[in-house]
């Protein structure tokens, strides 16, 4: 059973082509994909607005996402046949392993250093607010700062991170986008084992 699990998890993943690798090394394109992600569907102007950039940057840089197959058309929330309206992709994406190397070994470091950029930013926002709620100034619960250390093998690891994923999977399918309680939470799980 436990064999059937771990093909079924390498089956299921998604590895990220030199396109996608490409197109999400560029600062611009992965803050387009977190509006993406926090907004559902959005327009080259609302990109343009939101980001503070011009509306040609804003077309150009959401062609390269879709073509790169980071993001798709979303024809069912367009106005009109000339409105053009994007989503992102669904599902986790990795970067390259050793079943699927990535061609271009200089290309995905970069885009793992631009990941841990983002975490590192992440964490800098983490921490900024994190005296506010352990001095009891504020009750609300704006994040999360979790170690844990678990002693596994390679394959119970690769099952625990598979099982992570399907119950992020569950909890964003369950959502209702209607509630306006709802708030976007980034998630990053940083892990390393004792090796390196």
């Amino acid at each position: 059973m436990a064999d059937d699990a771990e093909k079924t998890s390498r089956e299921d993943a998604a590895f990220m082509t030199s396109a996608m690798l490409k197109a999400y090394s560029h600062p611009l394109r992965r803050q387009i994909l977190r509006l993406i992600a926090r907004r559902g569907f959005l327009r080259a102007a609302d990109v343009a607005s939101d980001l503070d950039v011009p509306a040609n940057s804003a077309s150009f840089h959401l062609r390269t996402l879709a073509d790169a197959g980071l993001i798709e058309e979303a024809p069912d929330q367009a106005r009109d046949r000339r409105d053009r309206v994007w989503t992102g992709r669904k599902g986790a994406l990795t970067v390259g392993g050793p079943e699927n190397p990535v061609a271009d070994e200089a290309l995905g470091g970069a885009v793992v250093t631009a990941l841990a950029e983002d975490h590192q930013e992440l964490v800098r926002r983490v921490m900024a607010w994190t005296p506010e709620y352990v001095s009891g100034r504020t009750a609300e619960v704006h994040a999360s700062f979790v170690q844990r250390t678990i002693r596994l093998t390679e394959r119970e690891f690769e099952d625990v991170m598979r099982r992570i994923n399907d119950v992020l999977s569950a909890a964003d399918a369950a959502h209702d986008d209607a509630d306006p309680a709802g708030r976007y939470w980034q998630l990053d799980i940083v892990v390393a084992d004792d090796t390196i």
